[in-house]
């Protein structure tokens, strides 16, 4: 009789879960932290625009518009 795969599938399973939950906990850090600092958000803006662009649009879609006006306007000052 061949041995069976279910414990095999119960580790995969298990392993599969665990990245999806750090996944979504690292994900939801990120937002909070980017939520919370706009030094970060400058930060973010250097070395990965695309997720500071993910960050813009989801919160201008939860109807808080003015973030991105308010880090561009703070950031154009300090470079002057």
């Amino acid at each position: 009789m061949a041995p069976t795969l279910e414990p095999l599938a119960k580790k995969i399973f298990k392993g599969v879960l665990v990245a999806e939950f750090v996944g979504v906990f690292g994900a939801y850090i990120l937002f909070h932290k980017m939520d919370k600092s706009q030094d970060f958000r400058q930060t973010m803006s250097k070395k990965f625009p695309s997720i500071l662009e993910v960050y813009y649009k989801s919160v201008e879609y939860s109807g808080m518009y003015g973030i991105r006006l308010q880090d561009q306007e703070k950031w154009l000052k300090n470079k002057s």
